[in-house]
């Protein structure tokens, strides 16, 4: 059965790859060396360092001189790393021009590139439009949308003048219990491929074009697959938060492994021209990807033909060979680093690279090919014209958090929602009952229904972003004018009611803090279903979540159960299908699982113990 559907899923790939999207082969990045390497001549080694140096824009704007004195040739807000003056559109826009602004005051006024984790949609800003999470955008095996969805997210970063963002994540989760697992498009590669792709195509489309973002694929490579372990997560203290740990891991793999499950969405990304892949702070039996010349330069530059430049994970190098410093540095730009992701530490990073170099250490062959590949990317990107304006344009704030960006994110959702279960035809849900009750602590919360990622690194529940709809009210706003829509968090007082809708699950997350060994529902949640199950009603169940989770009796006393995943900002489009506006489409892109003692469970699982709730590609339609 497991292969069938793969077959079948493999057929929507290739009917996916035929419409909606557009064959068009980017302008080679090398065309640009002749403008990159007689830059490169005219710059001091230290001028080249500063290029190959990312600090955070907290503590280098914080020391004045600090962008002139160390060259900084790019500049990135972390998870966390918000304008002092707030999240708001036009904070992120002057505190992009504040640092744009310090940048071209250096000799040779080279414009930075400035990152950010844009990873669905433009997520530090308030009143941005949140899309899905990629585990949803899996679902809909629709990658013209994910393309339209990712050109809009360029677009609304343009706004804050931002060029860069840290996306897509091309990791392909083999363990649904890893905290990161809802930033994998799919368990299949060959499904992250396909949209991998389609998402770089949306956010650099023609590089030079001021609507556009430079990508990132990350991160490189196997993230997905690491071993899990119980010891405190890499740079913990010893003998502190000893639990299962999934981040920064050890993938234990051979290399035909690594490259027939790991490898194909960065090999479609290459085909899309990406500019920029990250490599991951995990480690390939034992040696850290940061540090690899066999996957950085062997197979990611010389046989895959990047062209390019590499970017370290946050403070990355330093984990190579903790306590030595300048040997990480050494084995990590020797391996191929092209720049180097240093929030605090940007000044110790230049000093000891400088020191590297003079003591003959690191070559300044490889210095060069560094910069050059980075000096490629923004001749490429047009930041190099003259004349050409580095500001912001604000007349992009008139089309951010839009409502036809909007709608766009609103068709996202409702293209990904899986329908699980539907016994008694309890769906769709007639508009004109008499009453409805709906229950759960997601049922009214945008933060829960956006995940991690989004205005804070690790998420937060309640009002987090101005704009969206919640699942409570979007119901509220579908229904007929006679019918009554009440609502309990426990789901008390559903008797006499026609309906429950009960939205049940995770609480917001990222990385490290997110591995988790018990995927079980929280007892709250399955004490909300068991309310209303008592009531003697009909009850639909949606689950709001980064990953499948162990449902235990929540699915037997569930009449419909629909997986969300992490919709987003836009609540209407989950009420679209509850309400039967459209057909349910959306197939699972992670397989089920029945039981914590069946993890790691996925395609890759031996045919004999292959037994989920619901297999990858599973989806009910009426």
């Amino acid at each position: 059965m497991k292969y069938i559907l793969c077959a079948a899923a493999a057929c929507c790939l290739l009917l996916g790859c035929s419409t909606g999207t557009v064959d068009r082969k980017p302008k080679s990045l090398s065309s640009y060396d002749p403008e990159a390497k007689a830059l490169v001549a005219r710059m001091t080694l230290e001028e080249k360092i500063g290029q190959m140096t990312q600090p955070e824009q907290g503590p280098v704007m914080a020391s004045p001189g600090d962008m002139q004195k160390y060259f900084i040739g790019s500049v990135l807000s972390g998870g966390d790393s918000d304008p002092v003056e707030g999240n708001t559109l036009e904070a992120w826009t002057d505190l992009y021009d504040r640092v744009q602004a310090e940048a071209v005051k250096t000799r040779l006024g080279i414009p930075v590139l400035y990152g950010v984790d844009a990873v669905h949609g433009h997520s530090n800003v308030l009143g941005a439009v949140i899309f899905p999470h990629n585990i949803a955008l899996g679902c809909t095996r629709d990658p013209g949308l994910v393309e339209k969805i990712n050109r809009i997210t360029a677009e609304e970063v343009r706004a804050t003048g931002i060029q860069w963002t840290f996306s897509p994540c091309v990791t392909v989760p083999q363990d649904i219990r890893w905290g990161r697992t809802y930033e994998g498009f799919s368990e299949d590669p060959d499904l992250v491929a396909t949209l991998g792709e389609a998402a770089v195509r949306g956010l650099q489309g023609d590089l030079g074009d001021p609507l556009s973002v430079l990508a990132c694929a990350k991160h490189f490579v196997g993230d997905g697959g690491t071993a899990a372990g119980t010891t405190a997560r890499p740079g913990a203290p010893a003998g502190k938060d000893a639990r299962l740990w999934l981040d920064q891991g050890d993938v234990q793999v051979d290399e035909a492994t690594l490259r027939r499950v790991h490898l194909p969405g960065y090999v479609a990304a290459i085909r899309a021209g990406v500019g920029s892949i990250m490599p991951s702070y995990s480690s390939w039996n034992g040696v850290k990807c940061s540090g690899s010349h066999r996957l950085l330069t062997e197979i990611l530059k010389q046989e895959l033909g990047f062209e390019g430049f590499l970017i370290s994970d946050y403070n990355a190098i330093a984990q190579i060979k903790p306590g030595d410093y300048k040997t990480s540095v050494e084995i990590s730009i020797n391996a191929g680093m092209d720049m180097a992701m240093e929030p605090t530490h940007y000044r110790a990073f230049f000093d000891t690279l400088r020191e590297l170099v003079e003591e003959g250490r690191v070559p300044v062959a490889r210095i060069d090919d560094a910069v050059t590949r980075i000096l490629r990317v923004k001749f490429a990107m047009g930041l190099m014209d003259k004349g050409r304006s580095q500001l912001a344009d604000r007349n992009l704030h008139q089309v951010f958090g839009s409502d036809a960006h909007r709608a766009v994110a609103r068709e996202a959702v409702r293209k990904s929602l899986v329908v699980l279960k539907n016994e008694n035809r309890a769906l769709p849900i007639p508009k004109q009952v008499a009453r409805i009750h709906v229950a759960g602590r997601s049922a009214d919360d945008i933060g829960n229904q956006c995940g991690g990622w989004t205005i804070r690194w690790q998420g937060q529940g309640g009002r987090v972003t101005p704009g969206g709809t919640t699942v409570l009210a979007a119901i509220r706003s579908a229904v007929s004018p006679e019918t009554l829509v009440t609502f309990s968090p426990d789901g008390a007082g559903a008797e006499g009611a026609t309906i429950a809708v009960a939205v049940i699950g995770e609480k917001p997350y990222a990385e490290g803090v997110g591995d988790r060994d018990n995927l079980g529902l929280d007892l709250e949640d399955r004490a909300t279903v068991a309310n209303l199950k008592k009531a003697g009603i009909p009850v639909v169940t949606l689950v709001i979540s980064g990953r499948p989770m162990v449902l235990g009796d929540v699915a037997d006393r569930s009449d419909a159960l629909l997986a969300a995943f992490l919709p987003g900002t836009e609540g209407k489009g989950i009420t679209d299908v509850l309400f039967g506006d459209h057909k349910p489409t959306g197939k699972l892109s992670f397989s089920w699982p029945r039981a914590n003692g069946q993890l790691p469970l996925n395609i890759h699982t031996p045919e004999e113990r292959y037994d989920p709730l619901f297999p990858y590609g599973y989806g009910l339609t009426w």
